[in-house]
C-alpha cells in the first residue's frame, strides 16, 4: 500500500511540478496582455475554442483584444492567440525555435509516423533538404500534365454517370474528387466511382503505377481502410492534451487507434514495396557500371538518401525515414485539393457571374491539356483559386511552442493591461501559440466588410497561409493541383 501510494504521490509530481513552473513563468511574461477571462479553472478558455464551429471564437477574441490575445489554457496556462502578421512570419520561418507541441507533434505521428510534418529540428532539415529535390520546377511543369489527365479522366466518368440516368443522377463530388486528387498527387490508384471500373493509377511523384484496384470499395480493403480514416472526427485539442499527459488510458479516450494502426501498416507496406523495387533498380544501375539513376521522382529521391555511399551518415535516412514519408505524402496529397475543389464548385453554382467569366477565359486555351505556363497566365483562374482557399482554408490553425525564451516582433503595437505600449512580446520557454488560419483569412481589417463571403471583384487577393506546410516545400505545388482540378471542371 506505501509503495502504491508513493509510486501516485510521483506520478503526480512528474505531472504537477513543471505545470505549475509552466503557469509562473507564464503569468510573469504574459498577464499583461489583453484576453477573455478564464470559463474553467480546469480548461480555462480551451473548451469554448475547441467548441467554436469553423473557429468563429478566434474572429471575436481578434476583433476584441486585438492581434495578440492571451488565452487561459490547461490548469490556467496563459497561451497566445497570433494574428499578427509580422509576429506569424517570425513564428513560422525561425521553425527550429517554434515547433509544434510535443502532444501535438505524438498525437499526428500516429498516422503521419516520422514524416516531414511530424518531425523537427536538425530531423526536419534533413528530410526537407532531401524531399525538396521532388519539388523542384521541372518536377512541377511535369505534374501540371498529370492532374490535368485526372480531370479530364473525372469529367468524362461524371459524363458518362450523368448520361446513363433517366430522370436525374446523384454525383458524389467529393468522393470523385477525392479519387482525382489522390491518382494525380501520387498516393494511390484507385477507382473513382463505385460502379465504374475506371481507374486512376499513381503516376506523378512516385514515378510508378499501382496495380488497379477494383472500383467497388466494399471489396478493396485499403479504399475502405482509408475512407474509414478519413471520415473519423477531428479531435479537440483538449483529448489530445488529455492523452499526452495521461497516455495509460489511451485505448479508452482513443477508440480509433486500431483503425489507425491498421491504415499506417498498409501504407508503409505500400511503401515497402515500392522501396524494394526502386532500390534493386538502382543497384543494378550501379552495378552495371553506370551512375545511379539520376530520376527526382519521390522514391528515386528518397532510395538514394538511404544508399548512396556518398551521402554523409547524419544526412542519410533510415529505411524507417524513408516508409515514414509515405504516409505523410498520402495524408497530406488526399484531403486538401479535394475539399478546396469541392468548395470550389459550391461557390461557383452559388455565383453564376463567376462561373461565366471563369468559363470564358478558359475556354481560350484550346488545349485539354494546357501546360503549367498556360495555366500560369490565366489571371481569374488565379483569383479563383486563391479566393476559395482564403474563404475555405485547408488547414484551419496551427500550435507552435517556444523552445525558448524568444522576443517576438509586432507588426502592429497593442497597449497592455498594464498601461504600456506593446511593440514586442516576450514569451517564456514552452509558451504554446495557437496561429488560426482562418481567423486571419476572415479578419475584417484585411479583406474588408464582406470578408466572409465569395468574391471576384477583379483584384487579385493575396493567399496567406492556406496549408502549415510552414515554410512550404513549394508555394506553387499547393496551388497547382486545384487550378489543375478547375481547369477543367467548368469546362465540363
Amino acid at each position: 500500500m506505501i509503495a502504491l501510494t508513493s509510486a501516485l504521490a510521483i506520478a503526480l509530481a512528474w505531472v504537477v511540478i513543471p505545470l505549475a513552473l509552466r503557469i509562473k513563468k507564464s503569468w510573469a511574461k504574459l498577464s499583461a496582455i489583453p484576453g477573455p477571462r478564464s470559463t474553467s479553472w480546469l480548461l480555462g478558455n480551451l473548451r469554448e475554442y475547441n467548441d467554436s464551429p469553423r473557429d468563429l471564437i478566434s474572429d471575436e477574441w481578434m476583433e476584441q483584444f486585438g492581434y495578440v490575445v492571451r488565452i487561459h489554457g490547461f490548469c490556467q496556462t496563459l497561451m497566445l492567440l497570433i494574428t499578427d502578421n509580422r509576429a506569424i512570419n517570425h513564428i513560422l520561418t525561425n521553425y527550429t525555435s517554434f515547433t509544434k507541441p510535443e502532444f501535438i507533434r505524438l498525437d499526428l505521428s500516429k498516422l503521419l509516423c516520422e514524416g516531414l510534418v511530424t518531425v523537427e529540428g536538425e530531423k526536419y532539415k534533413c528530410q526537407r533538404r532531401i524531399l525538396n529535390q521532388v519539388f523542384g520546377s521541372a518536377q512541377i511543369r511535369e505534374a501540371a500534365s498529370t492532374f490535368f489527365d485526372k480531370a479530364l479522366e473525372l469529367r468524362d466518368l461524371w459524363i458518362s454517370q450523368t448520361a446513363a440516368g433517366q430522370n436525374s443522377t446523384r454525383i458524389d463530388v467529393l468522393h470523385g474528387l477525392n479519387m482525382a486528387s489522390l491518382g494525380a498527387v501520387g498516393q494511390a490508384g484507385e477507382a473513382i466511382g463505385h460502379s465504374s471500373e475506371l481507374s486512376l493509377k499513381l503516376y506523378i511523384v512516385f514515378n510508378c503505377d499501382f496495380e488497379a484496384l477494383k472500383s467497388d470499395q466494399k471489396s478493396n480493403v485499403f479504399a475502405s481502410t482509408m475512407a474509414q480514416v478519413f471520415s473519423m472526427p477531428n479531435q479537440k485539442h483538449v483529448l489530445v492534451l488529455m492523452k499526452y499527459l495521461f497516455p495509460a488510458p489511451n485505448f479508452i479516450i482513443d477508440p480509433n487507434m486500431k483503425l489507425v494502426n491498421r491504415a499506417v501498416d498498409m501504407m508503409r507496406g505500400i511503401g515497402a514495396r515500392l522501396v524494394a523495387e526502386k532500390k534493386a533498380s538502382l543497384l543494378r544501375d550501379g552495378e552495371s557500371g553506370g551512375n545511379l539513376s539520376e530520376d527526382r521522382d519521390f522514391v528515386s529521391v528518397l532510395v538514394k538518401a538511404h544508399i548512396k555511399s556518398e551521402v554523409p551518415g547524419e544526412q542519410r535516412l533510415s529505411q524507417d525515414d524513408v516508409l515514414s514519408q509515405f504516409p505523410t505524402f498520402i495524408i497530406a496529397g488526399h484531403e486538401t485539393t479535394s475539399d478546396a475543389t469541392t468548395w470550389c464548385l459550391y461557390e461557383l453554382a452559388q455565383a453564376p457571374h463567376v462561373q461565366t467569366k471563369l468559363r470564358e477565359e478558359l475556354f481560350t486555351v484550346h488545349t485539354d491539356t494546357p501546360t503549367m505556363d498556360e495555366l500560369m497566365s490565366l489571371p481569374y483562374l488565379d483569383m479563383v483559386v486563391r479566393e476559395i482557399l482564403r474563404l475555405h482554408t485547408p488547414i484551419t490553425s496551427t500550435i507552435r511552442t517556444a523552445n525558448k525564451c524568444d522576443v517576438i516582433p509586432l507588426e502592429t503595437p497593442f497597449r497592455g493591461l498594464d498601461g504600456r505600449m506593446h511593440h514586442s512580446v516576450e514569451v517564456p520557454e514552452g509558451t504554446i501559440m495557437i496561429i488560426p488560419f482562418m481567423a486571419i483569412h476572415r479578419s475584417k481589417a484585411i479583406w474588408g466588410p464582406d470578408t466572409s463571403d465569395f468574391r471576384q471583384v477583379g483584384v487579385l487577393v493575396l493567399l496567406v497561409l492556406p496549408f502549415s506546410f510552414a515554410p512550404a516545400l513549394h508555394d506553387i505545388y499547393c496551388w497547382l493541383p486545384q487550378a489543375g482540378m478547375m481547369g477543367e471542371s467548368p469546362k465540363g
